[in-house]
């Protein structure tokens, strides 16, 4: 278990050497440390939290888990930030295919998470990740949803 979101997204970034991303392991330790004990982790990758293709100093790792979406960065010198998206916040996703890097929109009800500077051989294979497994999950809440107002 120890590493393994580090494992992930340097598997990822072997994968996809085109993706830009710093602090792998750095970035994957703020993950793991907010994993809960019965969390697994489905994906991992890394890309830039921002819109701008010319900011390459934000550097995230984004973790699906079999709960939720974490998004860890850590700060150069003390403390670090920690995105949380779970099923029930998830509206939609978009993909958008540049040159050589695309980005990923993650749109929530409370916000609009930017993935940018990832390399575009990588962005389907993070859709379909994304996409179903937050489909499966948002079956299951629509079912729970469908019993309560049965009963």
């Amino acid at each position: 278990m120890e590493n393994s979101v580090y494992k992930r997204v340097l598997e990822f970034k072997i994968k996809y050497p085109m993706t830009i991303g710093w602090r792998i392991k750095a970035n994957s330790s703020v993950v793991e440390r907010h994993l809960n004990p019965d969390e697994k982790v489905i994906y991992a990758f890394i890309a830039q939290k921002n819109d701008n293709p010319f900011n390459i100093f934000g550097s995230a790792v984004i973790a699906l888990t079999n709960k939720r979406i974490l998004i860890g960065r850590k700060r150069v010198v003390f403390g670090y930030f920690l995105n949380s998206i779970t099923p029930d916040m998830y509206n939609d996703l978009k993909i958008t295919s540049g040159i050589i890097w695309g980005k990923v929109y993650i749109d929530t009800i409370k916000e609009f998470v930017t993935l940018s500077n990832i390399s575009n051989d990588a962005l389907t294979e993070i859709e379909t990740q994304i996409t179903s497994y937050m489909m499966e999950e948002k079956k299951k809440y629509g079912t729970r949803a469908e019993e309560k107002t049965s009963e």
